[in-house]
């Protein structure tokens, strides 16, 4: 049975995320339409610092399909130049910088994304905040992580949840490399074919999944099971490509309209 079968009724309503400090799960946006800030406190551009930046941005395309105004932040003093050339090449949208900025706008939650047993300046999350914990990457492939293709490793790191420590060797990225082609080509293949909508129960099972503590490796179960499905049309296979990427920002539309 394909991953998306699954009923609706286990489909989530608002975005959930587990609070660090507490170990519970609650809603990143807890008032509708309400701003929310969410604030990446990355210390540098190592791996894991990277991966605390694209957890923030996670969490900000997560938010803003599901219509919640966001306020993006980036804090921390050290190489924060090279930590945004990093974060731009993963495919991270920019944020703005982060500092002492007190009680913003008036927003109605604000997010602390951070590297797991790291806090925030100023010693943990000011009262009403979240805290995100993400995991450490450990980096055994060959040659510096600038050296990987951005798309590549943006994969790699998705095929796990923020909060389960990641070994980025060769293979993982080698399979990364072979997904991320497989997934251009196919989707550039079924651009040509008449459009039809995303099927409301793949729909469902693929906001299920992000709207559960940010599940990106529930996401790409589902993308996989829309490939094998010989009964889905080529052009809702495109459609539902083409918005799981609203999330995930791989550019899986690549390849689209170049020759074959």
């Amino acid at each position: 049975m394909p991953a998306y079968a699954r009923s609706r009724a286990y489909a989530h309503l608002v975005l959930r995320i587990t609070d660090a400090r507490t170990g519970e799960s609650v809603d990143a946006a807890p008032a509708r339409r309400g701003l929310t800030r969410v604030e990446a406190h990355a210390e540098g551009p190592d791996p894991t610092g990277l991966r605390v930046l694209l957890v923030a941005d996670l969490l900000v395309r997560a938010l803003e399909l599901g219509g919640t105004p966001v306020w993006a932040l980036l804090t921390g003093e050290r190489q924060r130049a090279e930590l945004r050339a990093a974060g731009a090449a993963l495919g991270v949208r920019p944020f703005e910088d982060g500092g002492d900025t007190g009680a913003g706008l008036g927003e109605a939650q604000v997010l602390h994304v951070v590297g797991e047993g790291g806090a925030p300046p100023g010693g943990g999350a000011p009262p009403g905040g979240v805290r995100v914990a993400v995991a450490a990457v450990r980096w055994e492939a060959p040659g510096p992580p600038g050296d990987t293709d951005p798309a590549v490793l943006r994969l790699a790191l998705l095929t796990h949840s923020a909060s389960t420590p990641v070994t980025v060797d060769a293979a993982a990225l080698g399979d990364a490399r072979d997904t991320l082609a497989r997934w251009r080509r196919a989707v550039a293949g079924w651009a040509h074919r008449p459009s039809r909508p995303v099927p409301d129960s793949v729909r469902g099972d693929l906001r299920s999944a992000w709207e559960d503590d940010l599940d990106t490796a529930g996401v790409l179960r589902v993308l996989r099971a829309v490939e094998q499905d010989p009964d889905l049309p080529e052009g809702a296979r495109f459609e539902t490509y083409a918005y799981a990427d609203r999330l995930l920002g791989l550019d899986l539309t690549h390849d689209v309209g170049s020759p074959a």
